[in-house]
């Protein structure tokens, strides 16, 4: 059985932070989006690269690729056809909190290992901390890749080279 790639869209995908300045990061387009949460006001500018599809395909032989991100479901209405991606599973996470715990774990943290359910997973995204490491080592019995993204930058070369080995 592969392990799991789970995948964050806002920071790894979606450089929010890199909106804020001109010009957009090279490789990427700007996609105006109403996913559900999001249909008042201007549309939702979101960065897509198509090079992160192709990354993602290719790690798909090494991987199960799972959507690990807020945009639930409907990441395989307006993310992933963008960016060349099939369906993919996605965690259907509980209501988020409004913070990290009183322990500095992220929300996500705690619904990614029981997801994954002892199985190895590599995990991206752009909140991840020490605190997240350490509670998975703790709690998780399989191995894990619990890798921080910058959000000014997204998923870059190194980051799917780290992903390939790690696999």
């Amino acid at each position: 059985m592969k392990p799991l790639l789970l995948i964050d869209i806002d920071g790894p995908l979606n450089p929010y932070a890199a909106l804020a300045h001109r010009p957009l990061p090279e490789g990427y387009e700007l996609h105006r989006m109403r996913p559900t949460g999001w249909q008042e006001g201007p549309a939702l500018p979101v960065l897509l690269s198509p090079a992160h599809g192709e990354g993602l395909r290719a790690l798909a032989a090494r991987y199960e690729l799972v959507w690990a991100t807020t945009w639930k479901d409907e990441a395989n209405r307006w993310v992933g056809p963008r960016i060349g991606l099939p369906t993919l599973p996605y965690i259907d996470w509980p209501a988020p909190p409004a913070s990290a715990g009183a322990d500095g774990v992220h929300w996500k943290t705690r619904p990614v290992v029981d997801y994954a359910d002892g199985r190895p997973f590599a995990w991206v995204d752009d909140e991840i901390t020490g605190f997240d490491r350490d509670w998975v080592e703790t709690h998780h019995p399989g191995q894990a890749l619990l890798r921080r993204i910058d959000p000014w930058a997204g998923l870059v070369r190194e980051d799917f080279e780290v992903l390939a080995a790690w696999a």
